[in-house]
């Protein structure tokens, strides 16, 4: 007795169809997984034996043998307890052979036959539409997310019984249907607003340039002095998710189990601000199985390092090449994944140990070797990567009660809109590339030219500065983003100055 159930699992944020081949026959009771299954697999025959018993089902005691096509490549996780139960039920005659077609089926089984939620909803809907299959059967928890793939017909499952009513005849029932706009419109609403933020009127600036242009962003000030504040309004004036970007970071959190039930999709760039304490792996992503880390969720979004120098350095370090590449490849002697991380960076940091050094009104008990290794923790490759370095001093008594709370969020996004427009429209026949921050050596030579009283400036600064061939780059391309802040098509002196402004604490800061 055989049957064939069709179900589905992510590699990376990627699905891919898998066959569940179920063969019954007389013998010894055994039951036997094959096809790479990893232990959440090779256990599942515990659950579905149970919940078929549980579920009302008699099965004779016979040998039982699963495989998980294709075999060379490893399965892993509780999806595919659903589609084995549903492949014995099958080969039993519970369930006909013929109505298996065209549907692709998950889920995690209970002990009682109820079916829990899996991981990688979105993934493996868009993988099953794509794949030319019009139906999928998944638990009730991801029936939203899933039904985000348009054009699939999506049936959410609570149990065996309601499973096997929608294989038998449930093709006339109307499949799940979420309202992809209202969705959208819905989730895109943030709380925070830029007009909270008394005063650091100059701070603003640089996070408007910033948000404008893609670029990373370290803030260094004393405690208190509302960068914290300032970093989590960030993803309030940056341009509005669009629907395929939406798509990709919803599909990164679905991989990674971190998205919420009622949840059908992201529509708000992510905020990711992990503790100091994090390990490269957290950071970057990994583990025997790897998933994704915080660059890759905070992918579209934002990456925000609170107290930047107390976290490891290694730690650091390896967020050099996402920053550099907008990906992370986490290879494993058996497979090789990437995953997408294009993030903007907000690091934030105190001028020293005790966070006082050059504030006003508060002595700082730190000495000169205490300061040079705090701040020595960045390397300067890595600041080399950070595009912005604003001061943002403490607050003043007149600022912090004064009536005047500046711009709003909205009027800061309009513009940065305008000017991420004007860069869409530059880089419209270069593909990956759509700000400033995006640019390589050959686009900045060719979109970010310069007079020759620019050229002068450039070079004094250059030159007084001590600054690198990275950090000559990333002014320009800061300058490139200040003068489409201002509608100019070509970068003024005024424009240089202001993006070499965010470049002079280099030296003060690496110590050299």
């Amino acid at each position: 007795m055989f049957s064939k159930v069709f179900s589905a699992a992510v590699i990376g944020i990627e699905g891919y169809i898998v066959e569940v081949e179920s063969h019954i026959e007389g013998g010894l009771p055994y039951f036997a997984t094959v096809g790479l299954p990893d232990g959440a697999v090779k256990e599942s025959k515990e659950r579905v034996l149970a919940a078929i018993k549980n579920s009302g089902f008699y099965l004779a005691s016979k040998r039982i043998t699963i495989n998980l096509a294709p075999a060379d490549i490893r399965k892993e996780g509780s999806a595919f307890d659903l589609p084995m139960a549903i492949g014995i039920l099958s080969a039993s005659g519970y369930v006909d052979q013929e109505k298996l077609e065209n549907t692709v089926i998950l889920g995690e089984l209970a002990l009682d036959g109820q079916v829990r939620a899996i991981r990688g909803g979105l993934p493996i809907s868009i993988a099953v539409r794509d794949q030319g299959i019009p139906r999928i059967l998944l638990p009730k928890e991801n029936a939203r997310e899933a039904a985000m793939a348009q054009g699939l017909n999506v049936y959410p499952v609570e149990s065996i019984h309601e499973a096997i009513r929608l294989i038998e005849d449930g093709h006339h029932e109307p499949p799940f249907h979420v309202n992809l706009t209202e969705v959208f419109s819905k989730n895109a609403r943030y709380q925070l607003d830029f007009s909270d933020v008394k005063g650091q009127q100059h701070v603003k600036r640089a996070l408007e340039v910033a948000a404008a242009g893609g670029h990373n962003v370290l803030m260094i000030g004393p405690p208190g002095s509302g960068k914290t504040m300032l970093a989590k309004r960030y993803p309030t004036i940056l341009p509005d998710l669009t629907l395929d970007e939406a798509l990709e970071t919803t599909k990164i959190h679905s991989v990674a189990g971190m998205l919420q039930p009622d949840s059908a999709l992201i529509a708000m760039r992510p905020f990711r601000s992990p503790h100091h304490t994090i390990s490269d792996a957290g950071l970057i992503g990994g583990g025997r199985i790897p998933r994704p880390g915080e660059v890759s969720l905070a992918h579209n979004g934002v990456l925000f390092l609170d107290e930047m120098p107390e976290f490891q350095k290694n730690v650091l370090e390896v967020m050099r090449q996402p920053m550099e590449d907008g990906k992370v490849t986490i290879s494993r002697a058996t497979l090789s994944i990437t995953y997408p991380a294009k993030f903007m960076l907000i690091a934030a940091m105190n001028p020293c140990p005790c966070g006082y050094f050059s504030d006003p009104t508060h002595d700082c008990t730190c000495t000169v070797p205490q300061i040079q290794r705090y701040r020595t923790r960045i390397s300067g490759p890595l600041l080399d990567r950070i595009d912005i370095h604003v001061e943002v001093p403490a607050v003043k008594y007149k600022e912090l009660t004064g009536g005047d709370t500046g711009e709003s969020s909205k009027c800061i996004r309009d513009r940065v809109k305008l000017a991420r427009q004007k860069q869409l429209d530059r880089f419209q026949e270069y593909e990956g590339v759509y700000c400033n921050a995006h640019m390589g050596t050959k686009l900045i030579r060719s979109k970010c030219k310069i007079d020759e009283q620019g050229d002068m400036l450039l070079n004094q600064a250059i030159t007084r500065l001590g600054l690198s061939a990275r950090a000559y780059d990333r002014i320009l391309k800061v300058a490139r983003t200040i003068a489409d802040l201002e509608g100019s098509d070509s970068i003024r002196s005024a424009h240089l100055s202001e993006a070499i402004q965010y470049r002079s604490l280099d030296r003060e800061f690496t110590g050299m």
